[in-house]
């Protein structure tokens, strides 16, 4: 007959892994419907409230052409379909930055080193797109554009 000889090494190994899946399995079931960008409150939130910026990115070309391009960050967020936004969009790089959202009658200004604050409610699912005006194409230092996807 063979017998299998654990050591006491192995032992505490075993139990180890065992111990490290188990937190990761509770772990994951306790987080599954979370929203962690939001708000980590047992309270259910009245509103989803995002913060994003305004950024800009510069580099050269080979040649040493200076290029940029401006971006909201983050560049995409997911909300609930049915509540209400709090979009927080604060100026970083640029002077201003007239928006619209597509979809909706939101339009609004973000200036530099100030805050703009938006409220919107979107009733149906799909992707909405957050557009500066100064900057909706390449040859405008763009596309500025960023993606609002209601789930």
């Amino acid at each position: 007959m063979n017998f299998i000889v654990l050591r006491k090494g192995s032992i505490i190994a075993i139990l180890v892994a065992v111990l490290i899946i188990s937190i990761g399995t509770v772990w994951s079931y306790s987080t599954k419907n979370s929203y962690p960008t939001v708000s980590l409150s047992d309270k259910p939130a009245k509103k989803q409230v995002i913060q994003l910026v305004t950024g800009e990115i510069k580099s050269k070309t080979p040649s040493g052409r200076e290029i940029e391009a401006y971006r909201w960050d983050p560049g995409t967020i997911v909300v609930e379909k049915g509540k209400e936004v709090e979009l927080r969009i604060y100026g970083v790089n640029g002077n201003e930055h007239p928006f619209y959202i597509e979809g909706t009658d939101v339009k609004g200004i973000v200036k530099k080193g100030k805050e703009t604050v938006v409220n919107v409610t979107f009733p149906k699912e799909g992707t909405y797109r957050l557009i500066c005006e100064m900057h909706e194409t390449i040859e405008n230092n763009g596309p500025m554009i960023a993606y609002i996807v209601v789930d």
